[in-house]
This record gives C-alpha cells, sequence and structure tokens, in this order.
C-alpha cells in the first residue's frame, strides 16, 4: 500500500515530526509513506498522486483555511477528484477543515470553541453505526489544537463525533471513503508534548502558562487506533 501525506507545514521542525507522528499511527501501514509538502511545493497535480492508495492530509501550525494559498485551488482541484473518483482519503485538524470547506461547509476562527491540549470526544448515533469509528469507544480523549471550526453541516458530510466544546469532531463525506477529524489521531502524548513546544507562541494565549497545558494532558491510545482502524476497514 503506497501511502501520501500532505503537508501544510512552514516549520521544518514539525514538518519532520508530522511524518513521524504519522508513522507511528499507521505502524506497518506506514511502510511505503511517502509526502509532498504544498509550502514548499504548491503546485499538486493529478499525476503526483499516480499510484497512491491512501491520502492524507494533515495539520497546518500558522495556516488557516480562513486564507487562501498559492497551494489552495491546487490543491482543492486534486482532493475533489481523488474524493469523488471514490478513493481512500483521511484528513487531520487542517485536513478536516479543507474537506469540510470542499463539500460546501463554513470554517471559521471561532476563539469560544478553540481546544487546546486533550479534550474528550463523543461519537455521534451516526459515529456509533460507522465501520471506523464504531470501533472505539463512545467517549475517549483526543489531542487537539484549533482556533477554527467547521459550521454548519451541509447534505453531503455526515457528523461521526463531537465534544462539549465543539461540534463536528469527526466528518465523512456520504458515499465515500474519505473521512476527517479536528483532533489529531497520529498524535500520542508524547508527540503532543513536543509539538506545543513547537507552536507554543500561536496557540498560548496569555492566561495560559506552558507548563501548566502540559499538566493537563492525558493518553489517547484509543484516538491513536483510529488511522489504522481506518486502512484495515479499507484495505
Amino acid at each position: 500500500m503506497k501511502v501520501l501525506l500532505l503537508q501544510v507545514r512552514g516549520h521544518a521542525k514539525a514538518e519532520a515530526q508530522e511524518i513521524v507522528c504519522f508513522e507511528e499511527a499507521l505502524g506497518d501501514y506506514a511502510e511505503n509513506l511517502d509526502r509532498h509538502n504544498l509550502v514548499s511545493e504548491p503546485r499538486l497535480r493529478w499525476s503526483d498522486l499516480d499510484g497512491v492508495d491512501l491520502l492524507l492530509l494533515g495539520g497546518a501550525g500558522a495556516h488557516t483555511v480562513t486564507r487562501e494559498y498559492e497551494f489552495t485551488p491546487y490543491l482543492n482541484e486534486a482532493l475533489e477528484r481523488w474524493i469523488e473518483s471514490g478513493r481512500t482519503f483521511f484528513g487531520s485538524c487542517y485536513g478536516h477543515h479543507v474537506m469540510a470547506k470542499l463539500y460546501g461547509a463554513e470554517v471559521i476562527e471561532d476563539p469560544a470553541t478553540e481546544e487546546v491540549g486533550t479534550f474528550e470526544v463523543r461519537l455521534t448515533e451516526a459515529g456509533c453505526n460507522d465501520p471506523v469509528f464504531s470501533g472505539l469507544p463512545a467517549r475517549f480523549p483526543a489531542q487537539l489544537g484549533h482556533h477554527d471550526r467547521v459550521a454548519g453541516l451541509p447534505e453531503r458530510l455526515l457528523e461521526l463525533a463531537d465534544s462539549k466544546r465543539c461540534r463536528n469532531q469527526a466528518l465523512r463525506v456520504k458515499g465515500r471513503p474519505a473521512y476527517s477529524t479536528q483532533f489529531h489521531p497520529e498524535l500520542s502524548l508524547a508527540r503532543m508534548r513536543d509539538r506545543l513546544m513547537m507552536y507554543r507562541d500561536g496557540y498560548l494565549g496569555s492566561d495560559v502558562t506552558l507548563n501548566g497545558l502540559l499538566e493537563t494532558l492525558r493518553p489517547s491510545p484509543d484516538s491513536g487506533r483510529l488511522l489504522r482502524r481506518f486502512v484495515e476497514t479499507y484495505f
């Protein structure tokens, strides 16, 4: 199985760490993982996806779907074609926002619902009946770091999970093996600590201390099984 990780990283350490995080989360399924950083290589061609079985789109650090970038039209065109052709896709955080917006959802910056740290995610009825998410507990901790959120739910999208603070934590395109999560299933507790250290200036408000936030983090083993369950379901 060939996996392509699309990255949106202008931070060299975060770029390298994200690759390791997805490799760890996929386990043996990451043996043939390749990557394409859209920040340094904005032009994503359909031919770049030749031979790819699973397409991933990770987080983005300083980037946001509420703004357009040089890579945006190339990414949107390729991703829509990929999903509509029935190919397998999983988006995490920024990837979640991209997929949601592609199918008509509004993505907004909303400080009142932002989540940075470990939060409990709850499956919806649809999530409990989903072939991938049904293998997880009805409630489980996950690692999050977002200022933006998906607002509203277009007809083509199905909500699989939410949290007490934020709706639309996990989505699926109806009738397609295309999923996304607001949370980071690729981040373990240790990797989440490292990621917060990298982006502390962008994610910590004046009333939050780094040490205080780090002390609240918890393991997220069920979330960490999600990518492998996804692969095992569709391959």
